[in-house]
């Protein structure tokens, strides 16, 4: 019966989540069934997805690959998973790979579908993929330059990935700005500068706003120099933003752009795809120094008591691991 079933994870409700048995279907021509391995919950959309905070207008364009259910619920919601290929074609079969899919523990999917992970990349770390493609979206949106004064604003796992990427330019100067100061060990770890949010300095070339608090999107504008670009990363949900724009926002002919990673740059499009976008994440994720992302790990089967702390855990989650347990 084990052959034929699998476990995943429904919100049923606002703050509530259990796991459920479904039945597991024989993989066809052009597909395969994959046993996960890791997967991962971070603070962002999917906290608001379990805390039920989609706005009924967003319903159709939040809908993740191989979600189950609709909005506001029950739904079978998420986008990490890494793990083997059990059967389908026999160039990936025992292959570990990667899969935009929620919280489950085998699954059947087109062979399309899955990615597979760069020799030599830990299987632990390929669950940071999907906020690392995000992180590169962002920057594509953002346009930094060499010698650029950079902030980014919110040390959460976007913010400090976005950070990592900018640090690479040569003569960059970048600033993780958070209000946590215990995110300046992170910063170290990656390699990035720190500051506080009542330290940042001013007059930056490119301000990257990634911390969920319309209050670091307000501060955003005023760190931008005349003339910069700010680039908006965070999604609120059915929250409401204000920005003081009567101010000198206009005079100073800043630039707002939002980001998203449903869908690539206008300028990329005709070379790359969303494949072509994932790839290059899990070959990026190669640096070992992007395990300082991963704040714990917790099995699979603790998901229904552990969503809601993690959900709420503002300033504590950064990536958290799940891990599914080896077969029997």
């Amino acid at each position: 019966m084990a052959d034929h079933t699998a476990t995943a994870f429904w919100t049923l409700a606002p703050g509530h989540g259990e796991l459920r048995q479904e039945p597991l279907p024989i993989p066809g021509e052009g597909q395969v069934r994959v046993r996960a391995r890791y997967g991962a919950v971070s603070r962002g959309t999917e906290a608001l997805v379990f805390q039920g905070r989609v706005p009924e207008s967003e319903w159709r364009r939040m809908r993740a690959p191989f979600q189950a259910g609709d909005f506001p619920w029950p739904v079978k919601y998420g986008y990490v998973s890494v793990g083997v290929v059990e059967a389908g074609p026999e160039a990936l079969v025992g292959r570990e790979v990667f899969c935009l899919h929620p919280h489950q523990d085998r699954y059947v999917v087109p062979a399309a579908a899955v990615t597979p992970l760069p020799a030599g990349l830990p299987a632990a770390r390929a669950v940071l993929a999907a906020n690392l493609e995000t992180a590169i979206n962002g920057c594509w949106d953002a346009e930094p330059r060499v010698g650029d004064r950079i902030a980014v604003i919110g040390a959460g796992v976007v913010g400090a990935l976005v950070a990592w990427l900018c640090a690479a330019i040569p003569g960059t100067r970048v600033r993780l700005v958070d209000v946590a100061p215990g995110r300046a060990e992170l910063a170290r770890a990656l390699g990035v500068g720190f500051c506080l949010a009542d330290e940042a300095p001013g007059d930056n070339d490119l301000v990257v706003h990634a911390s969920g608090n319309p209050a670091g999107l307000r501060q955003a504008l005023a760190l931008a120099g005349d003339e910069a670009r700010l680039v908006e990363m965070s999604w609120y949900g059915d929250r409401e933003a204000s920005l003081p724009l009567g101010e000198a926002f206009h005079s100073r002919r800043l630039r707002l752009v939002g980001s998203q990673v449903g869908r690539l740059p206008a300028e990329r499009t005709p070379r790359w795809d969303h494949r072509r976008r994932l790839a290059l994440a899990l070959e990026l994720l190669g640096d070992p120094r992007l395990d300082a992302l991963i704040s714990g790990e917790s099995d699979f089967h603790e998901l229904p008591v552990l969503m809601p702390r993690l959900a709420a855990g503002a300033g504590e989650v950064l990536c958290h691991r799940l891990r599914y347990p080896d077969p029997a």
